[in-house]
């Protein structure tokens, strides 16, 4: 067993996920190359930051290797990736304070 949960190999699973279920995964393939556009309005440098920020919220350590790399080849700066992600912590802390009005709303119906 692995020492830890997120192990870099795991990644070469995606062909077996690729032969068990080949539409599904050529339409999420298809999705994230949205990102790798060239020819959106959404410049490429600035796609890739949207991405990493996405990647911080959801906490796809793969996400965040492959968008960390891609933004850096794409020009942008650590600067720029350091405010990435505190615009990404504050608005998942807005969404858990936004959510605790829905905890409280259930409490009190409860």
């Amino acid at each position: 067993m692995a020492d830890h949960y997120h192990d870099p190999s795991d990644v070469k699973r995606l062909r077996e996920l690729k032969q068990l279920a080949p539409t599904e995964f050529d339409a999420w393939l298809g999705l994230e190359k949205t990102v790798a556009r060239e020819d959106g309005v959404i410049p490429r440098k600035y796609r890739e930051l949207i991405a990493i920020a996405v990647a911080l919220t959801t906490q796809c350590p793969y996400c965040i290797e492959a968008h960390a790399k891609a933004a850096k080849k794409s020009g942008a700066t650590r600067e720029e990736l350091a405010e990435v992600t505190f615009l990404a912590a504050a608005l998942r802390a807005g969404a858990a304070a936004t959510h605790g009005t829905l905890a409280l709303k259930l409490f009190d119906e409860a």
